[in-house]
């Protein structure tokens, strides 16, 4: 009972002090977040987890991750060194819009003492900008540094860019920006200019500034593959029954044509007069880990929309076998940088797991309009014609000796009944 009444008293004093108008906005201002562990035992990879550099709260000290450490100083000494600013301004930057940062993450960031998570900022901050520079050059770093030098380039980026590209490893980019607007004085930086190097980094197409500068390096690359042409107006839900869509060489022998996008917009597939077209996507070793902290993302934070996810579904079905990754291969639309169409063929079967189409947006349209046509008789038809008789090249000469055989009795039989006729007249 003596239990039961402390419970009760807590409970009223926390609702004395709740105000929802607080909790809301304690809501939107999260956009990191953790992987919860449903997804992670779906997937049964690591594709959430950084293999080489922590950016953030969540993965900060893990031994693994320890040795990239010295490589961040060394980044922070080279931003000092070169702009003559002190690293007390630096840190006073930061700590102006410290709350901001902290409100960012789903979880408390659990770093020790009053200071360490402005000092962690800072350190990640300085090493995610230095990289993002990379593309225009290294810079004052040595041509031997392990990282900022063309052999980082070529060896340490590409992975230092699948960890950059995690949901659990990301940092605002208001830290970036606030660390720009030091650097050059200014009460902030340019509008655009951390939004910038984020795309030129990726090599994106430069985005609306409909989205602001964007909330972390995840969101602004999210953006970028699906930002193109207009996703145009939302599709009521149809009220006819679900179709099956055919795979994609199913499709194909149904009359269905596959033709590459104009663009490389996730929002840019349409299906029109017997034509699908798709954007090209370039599936390596890092497009598992690419697009499950995507899709990821967007079941986590409200209002960030489900084209990835949807994407994603609507490859599934089309993808059934080699022979499906193969066709679409052959049309532009998958590059495989994998280099078995199997092992492609099980990324997007795998990936789909519990991920559906809006049935209300676009893509939910096209692929109504593909299950339609694909059901029409005479599509269906000639899909079973091709499936039963061209598939096997013995079937194909049995047939076309069967057609020759019957054009030639045709033939016999018209020659005959004239010569019959020639024979009355006389």
């Amino acid at each position: 009972m003596v239990e039961q009444k402390d419970w009760v008293v807590d409970m009223a004093a926390k609702l004395q002090s709740y105000d929802p108008v607080q909790e809301s906005i304690a809501w939107k201002s999260r956009s990191i977040y953790k992987v919860p562990s449903n997804l992670i035992n779906l997937t049964k990879t690591n594709a959430y987890t950084p293999e080489m550099v922590s950016f953030g709260p969540y993965h900060h000290g893990r031994p693994q991750l320890m040795p990239m450490e010295e490589h961040k100083q060394r980044a922070l000494f080279h931003f000092l060194r070169r702009t003559s600013i002190t690293l007390e301004a630096v840190v006073d930057c930061i700590k102006q819009v410290e709350q901001q940062l902290v409100n960012h993450y789903d979880e408390p960031p659990a770093v020790a003492g009053p200071s360490s998570f402005a000092k962690m900022m800072v350190i990640d901050g300085c090493f995610m900008l230095e990289i993002l520079r990379m593309r225009k050059g290294t810079g004052d770093y040595s041509p031997s540094d392990p990282i900022f030098s063309s052999h980082g380039m070529l060896y340490a980026l590409p992975y230092i860019k699948r960890d950059m590209l995690m949901l659990e490893n990301q940092i605002p980019l208001l830290v970036l920006d606030r660390l720009v607007a030091v650097e050059t004085g200014k009460p902030r930086s340019e509008e655009g200019h951390v939004h910038r190097l984020v795309t030129d980094f990726f090599s994106l197409r430069p985005l609306s500034r409909g989205g602001g500068e964007g909330l972390h390096v995840l969101e602004v690359f999210r953006r970028g593959l699906i930002e193109g042409r207009p996703a145009g107006l939302p599709h009521p839900p149809s009220e006819e029954p679900e179709l099956i869509v055919r795979s994609a060489v199913e499709l194909y022998e149904a009359g269905i044509r596959f033709k590459k996008s104009k663009t490389r917009s996730l929002r840019d597939i349409d299906f029109k007069h017997g034509v699908l077209r798709l954007p090209r996507i370039t599936v390596d070793d890092t497009a598992e880990s690419m697009l499950l902290n995507l899709m990821a993302y967007e079941r986590m934070h409200v209002g960030a929309g489900n084209e990835v996810s949807s994407y994603v579904s609507f490859m599934d079905t089309l993808i059934d076998s080699a022979k499906d990754v193969a066709m679409l291969q052959s049309k532009g639309i998958i590059l495989n940088a994998l280099g078995s169409d199997k092992a492609v063929a099980k990324l997007f079967n795998e990936l789909s797991r519990e991920v559906t189409i809006d049935p209300s947006s676009k893509l939910g349209e096209v692929h109504r309009r593909l299950g339609r046509y694909s059901t029409q008789k005479h599509n269906m038809w000639r899909a079973n014609l091709i499936h039963t008789y061209f598939r096997n090249p013995w079937a194909i000469l049995s047939l076309v000796a069967a057609v020759v055989l019957l054009a030639l009795t045709i033939a016999q039989t018209v020659y005959s009944a004239l010569g019959y006729y020639h024979d009355l007249k006389k």
